[in-house]
C-alpha cells in the first residue's frame, strides 16, 4: 500500500554575487535572532524562574526591529527569522522532555549557516525557485527530479564549511513498499569489517578518513602556518573543509548503497543497540569508530525500513552476541578484542564476527515472532541458570543455522 511521506530533496546551486550577499546577511540575522532569543530565555529562567513562549519571543523580535541597533533585521525576509524562533521553541521542548541537552548558542564558525523559508517566502513557478528579497531564481543543478505533481512546502538554504551552497526542498512524496521478501539478516558492526552479515559475508570498511588522512594533515599544516585573520588563512581553512566534505560525501554515498541493498533483499533486519557515545571514550579506537559511522547507518536503516515495509529489530546492547556459542548456548567468560576466532567447550569453532551476527539474528527473530526480550546475563533465582542461556535457547530453538 502506497504511503504519503514528507521527503526532502537536496540539490546544489550556484548563487549570483547579489544572491550570495543576500543569503549571507540572512544567515547572520538568523543566527543573531536565535542567540538573542536564547539569551533572553536563559536570563528569564535563571533570574526570574519564568518561561518564555514562542509568542513572547516573536513579540520581542518585533521590538528589536524597531531599535536603532537592530534595525538591519528588517532588510532580510522575516520568515527565516520567525523559523529560527520556532526551532528554538522545539529545542526547548525537547530539553524539557529530557530528549536532549540545553540549547546551545550558534557559532559563526562552527554552526551550519542555514535559513528556512516557508511557502509565503518563496515562489515556485515552472520548475524555478525564487526566494523572498530576490529578483532572479536560483541556479539549481537538478540532479534528480522532484516527485511528479509535487511542489515544495518548505525550502532550506544552507552553505557548508567548504563554501558549497545547497537547497533542500521538502515535498510530499508517494513511497511504494518493496516486494515482500522471505530473508532475514543479522548485522554485527565492526571496524575491520564495517558490518558482518549472518550469512557469513563481511562488508569491508572503506575507511574514507584513513584514506585521506595524509591529504588532510597536509591541508591542516598549511592552515596552521597562515596568519590569523588573513585572506590566505581563509583560503587554507576552506581547503581543509573540502577534504572533510570529500570524506563525508563518500562515506554517506557508501552507507546509502549498503542500506538500500540490505533493505531490498531482506524482510527483517536485526541490529544491536550500540552506545557509540560511550565507545568513543576509548582513545585508541575513537577515530576508527567515528570513521565507521555506525549511528548514521542505523538512522538510514530505520527510515528506509519504515518506507519500504521492512521490519527493523534492535536487540539489547548488553546481549553477549560475541561471547555466546551459537551451537550449545554457553557464554564464554572472557573474549578480548584481539581474539577473532575461538573454540567453545562443546567443540564448535567460531569466527567471532560471524557468530555474533548469527546470534543477533536468532535473538531478533525471537523478538519479532513473539515479543520476547533479550536481557543481559544474570542468574535466575528460580533455576540458578543464566537467563541469557535460557533466553537464547528459546530464541534459537527451531531456527536453522545459516
Amino acid at each position: 500500500m502506497t504511503q504519503q511521506v514528507k521527503r526532502a530533496f537536496k540539490y546544489r546551486f550556484y548563487p549570483t554575487d547579489e544572491q550570495a550577499a543576500e543569503l549571507s546577511r540572512t544567515f547572520g540575522c538568523v543566527r543573531l535572532v536565535y542567540n538573542k532569543a536564547l539569551e533572553e530565555r536563559t536570563r528569564a529562567w535563571y533570574g526570574e524562574q519564568r518561561r518564555v513562549s514562542y509568542v513572547q519571543s516573536s513579540a520581542a523580535l518585533t521590538e528589536w526591529k524597531k531599535t536603532k541597533e537592530l534595525s538591519f533585521l528588517t532588510q532580510v525576509s522575516s520568515v527565516p527569522l520567525q523559523q529560527a524562533l520556532r526551532h528554538l521553541q522545539t529545542a526547548f521542548a525537547n530539553f524539557f522532555a529530557k530528549r536532549t541537552q540545553y540549547p546551545r548558542y550558534k557559532s559563526r564558525k562552527k554552526s551550519r549557516a542555514s535559513a528556512e523559508y516557508t511557502r509565503s517566502a518563496f515562489t515556485w513557478r515552472d520548475g524555478q525557485l525564487t526566494l523572498a528579497k530576490m529578483a532572479q531564481p536560483l541556479d539549481i543543478r537538478w540532479s534528480r527530479p522532484l516527485p511528479e505533481g509535487s511542489e515544495p512546502t518548505t525550502v532550506t538554504v544552507s552553505r557548508d564549511a567548504a563554501g558549497r551552497w545547497f537547497v533542500s526542498l521538502l515535498c510530499q512524496d508517494s513511497i511504494v513498499p518493496a516486494p515482500a521478501a522471505t530473508a532475514a539478516i543479522g548485522l554485527d558492526a565492526g571496524i575491520t569489517s564495517l558490518v558482518t552479515l549472518s550469512t557469513g559475508e563481511k562488508i569491508a570498511n572503506p575507511r574514507y578518513e584513513r584514506r585521506d588522512r595524509a591529504r588532510l594533515a597536509k591541508a591542516q599544516r598549511e592552515l596552521s602556518r597562515k596568519a590569523k585573520g588573513s585572506a590566505n588563512r581563509e583560503k587554507a581553512r576552506r581547503r581543509v573543509a573540502k577534504v572533510h566534505a570529500r570524506i563525508a560525501d563518500r562515506r554517506r554515498d557508501f552507507l546509502h548503497k549498503l542500506s538500500t541493498r540490505l533493505v531490498r533483499e531482506n524482510q527483517v533486519v536485526v541490529i544491536e543497540d550500540l552506545t557509540v557515545r560511550n565507545l568513543l571514550k576509548n582513545g585508541r579506537l575513537a577515530r576508527a569508530i567515528s570513521d565507521a559511522a555506525w549511528t548514521d547507518l542505523r538512522m538510514i536503516l530505520e527510515y528506509k525500513c519504515a518506507w519500504y515495509g521492512r521490519e527493523l529489530v534492535v536487540i539489547d546492547r548488553w546481549f553477549p552476541s560475541s561471547k555466546l556459542c551459537g551451537t550449545c548456548g554457553k557464554v564464554c567468560e572472557k573474549l578480548p578484542l584481539n581474539v577473532r576466532v575461538w573454540t567453545c567447550d562443546c567443540g564448535a569453532w567460531h569466527d567471532r564476527d560471524v557468530n555474533a551476527a548469527r546470534n543477533i539474528l536468532a535473538a531478533g527473530l525471537a523478538v519479532s515472532a513473539c515479543g520476547d526480550g533479550v536481557r543481559p546475563q544474570r542468574e535466575s533465582s528460580r533455576t540458578g541458570r543464566s537467563s541469557v542461556k535460557q533466553e537464547t535457547q528459546r530464541a534459537t530453538a527451531g531456527v536453522p543455522r545459516l
